[in-house]
C-alpha cells in the first residue's frame, strides 16, 4: 500500500531514508560483492567475466561469444516489425536534433593585442555504453547513450548488455544500435561488465569514460571506478518526485508513479500534494493500476518500500523538500508549472503540466534520460553531448605581455615557495640562454 504522511516532523526524515536507498546496510554488503568482482576482472581479464555471468545471469558463454556478430546484427532487422523500427527512427531523430544543439564551439579571443585565450574541445578516444538487460529491452537507453556519443565525435562506441534466455540479445535493443552507429556490442552485464570497459580484457577494450544507466550492482561499480575511468553519473535505480496541487488528475499521476516503480524494485516514486482528497485518490488510483499490471511483483516492492505521498502545507513547502531531495525526474502537475518552476534549483529533468509525463522523456523528447540520482542532481547533470569531450585551455602571450606580468607571477610563486616558477619567467624576461 503506497503510504501517506500528514505529519510534518517525519516528512524529512522520510525523504532521506528514500534518497539514501543507495547507501543503507543491505547496499553496502552489495558493495562488497562488487569490488570482489572488479578486481577479479582486472586480475583474471576474460575469464572472470565469463565465470560471473554464469553465475549471475545463468549464461555459459564461451570467449569467442562475448562479442556479438555481425549476422546477428544484420538478422536483427528480421526480427523485429517494422512499425518498431519506424520508431526508432523517429526517436534517434529527435534525439540527435536535441543534442547537436549542444556542441560546444572551439573559441580563440583576443585579450588584447599581446594575449590570446580559448578553449579547445575534443571527444574521448573511446567511450563504453552500459543498457540495461535481463527483465527486458532497451532500445531508448541505447538511442539516449550512442548519440550524443556519435554526435560528440567519439571514434569507437563499445556497448555492453546482459545476454537473456539462450545468450541472446533483444533484436530491438541490436537494430537501435545499429541505427545509432554502434557495431560493436558485447554481451555481458552487471559489475562485470563495468570492470571490463574500465579495465580492460583479451576481449573487450578498455575505455575513457563508462555511460549508462543500471541496477544497483551497475551504479556501484562506476562508483568504484571512477577515477580510472570517467563516467557520466551514478544513475540509478529510476526515481521520480511529483508535484501537485487539486488541479492534478489522480489517475494520471499515479499512472506515473508506476512508471518509475515497473524499473526496480528499489526504484523510489514520491508525490508532493497540497490536496488532502487527491493523496487519497492517487492512492487509490495507484492500487488499481497494480491489480493487473504485469511487473505487479516488482512493482509492488518499489512501492512498498520506496513509494510515499506527502502532504504539504503549500507549493513553496513543496519546493523546498524537493530541493532537498534533488530528484532524477520532477513532475510539476500544478496550475502554473512555469510560474513555480524558478522555486526549483536541484533536479535531473523537469516535465511541465498534465500533457508531458515523464515517459515523453524516457523515449523522444530530445534531452538525455540517463540522469543523476538519490541526490546527485544536487551536483551533476543528464548525460549529453560535453559527457564525452574534455575541454583544453589554450593560452598564448607575447614577450612584452609576459614582461608585465613578471613582477605578479614573482610575488605569487615566492608566497608559494615555487622558486622555479618564477626562475622560469625571469630567464626569459632576462633572456638568459
Amino acid at each position: 500500500m503506497l503510504r501517506i504522511i500528514t505529519q510534518q516532523a517525519d516528512v524529512r526524515a522520510e525523504l532521506q531514508r528514500i534518497c539514501d536507498r543507495t547507501h543503507d546496510e543491505h547496499v553496502l554488503h552489495k558493495e562488497a560483492t562488487v569490488r570482489e568482482v572488479l578486481q577479479a576482472v582486472k586480475r583474471q581479464g576474460d575469464k572472470a567475466v565469463l565465470h560471473y555471468t554464469d553465475e549471475f545471469d545463468n549464461q555459459t558463454l564461451k570467449q569467442e561469444e562475448l562479442r556479438v556478430t555481425g549476422s546477428e546484427l544484420d538478422a536483427a532487422y528480421q526480427q523485429v516489425s517494422q512499425e518498431l523500427i519506424a520508431a526508432i527512427r523517429l526517436a534517434s531523430q529527435k534525439i540527435e536534433a536535441f543534442h547537436r544543439q549542444r556542441v560546444p564551439k572551439n573559441w580563440v579571443n583576443f585579450a588584447d593585442d599581446e594575449v590570446v585565450l580559448g578553449k579547445r574541445y575534443n571527444p574521448v578516444d573511446r567511450a563504453g555504453l552500459y543498457v540495461p538487460g535481463g527483465r527486458a529491452a532497451y532500445p531508448s537507453t541505447v538511442l539516449m547513450n550512442a548519440i550524443p556519443a556519435r554526435v560528440a565525435g567519439v571514434p569507437r562506441v563499445v556497448m555492453v548488455t546482459p545476454p537473456g534466455a539462450g545468450k541472446a540479445i533483444p533484436p530491438a535493443v541490436l537494430v537501435a544500435a545499429q541505427e545509432a552507429g554502434v557495431q560493436e556490442i558485447y554481451r555481458v552485464g552487471g559489475a562485470q561488465a563495468i570492470a571490463a570497459l574500465a579495465y580492460g580484457t583479451e576481449t573487450i577494450p578498455k575505455v575513457n569514460v563508462i555511460v549508462g544507466p543500471g541496477n544497483i550492482y551497475v551504479t556501484l561499480a562506476k562508483k568504484l571506478v571512477y577515477g580510472s575511468v570517467g563516467i557520466d553519473c551514478l544513475s540509478g535505480p529510476s526515481e521520480v518526485l511529483i508535484i501537485a496541487d487539486e488541479t492534478a488528475n489522480a489517475v494520471h499521476v499515479a499512472a506515473d508513479m508506476l512508471a518509475r516503480a515497473e524499473h526496480d524494485p528499489m526504484a523510489a516514486a514520491v508525490l508532493l500534494t497540497t490536496d488532502a482528497a487527491l493523496a487519497k485518490n492517487v492512492q487509490v488510483a495507484v492500487e488499481r493500476q497494480l491489480v493487473d499490471h504485469p511487473r505487479r511483483i516488482d512493482t509492488e516492492k518499489a512501492i512498498a518500500h520506496y513509494g510515499l505521498i506527502v502532504i504539504v502545507e503549500s507549493l513553496k513547502a513543496a519546493a523546498e523538500l524537493t530541493n532537498e531531495f534533488a530528484p532524477q525526474h520532477l513532475e510539476l502537475a500544478i496550475a502554473e508549472p512555469w510560474e513555480f518552476l524558478p522555486q526549483i534549483r536541484h533536479a535531473g529533468a523537469i516535465f511541465l503540466g498534465d500533457a508531458t509525463p515523464p515517459a515523453v522523456g524516457q523515449y523522444l523528447a530530445g534531452p538525455n534520460h540517463t540522469l543523476p540520482t538519490s541526490g546527485a542532481a544536487r551536483y551533476a547533470s543528464a548525460l549529453s553531448v560535453e559527457t564525452f569531450l574534455k575541454q583544453s585551455s589554450i593560452i598564448q602571450y607575447s614577450q612584452s605581455a609576459l614582461q608585465k606580468v613578471a613582477g605578479t607571477i614573482d610575488i605569487l610563486a615566492s608566497v608559494e615557495d615555487l622558486p622555479s616558477h618564477a626562475d622560469s619567467v625571469r630567464r626569459r624576461i632576462q633572456h638568459e640562454e
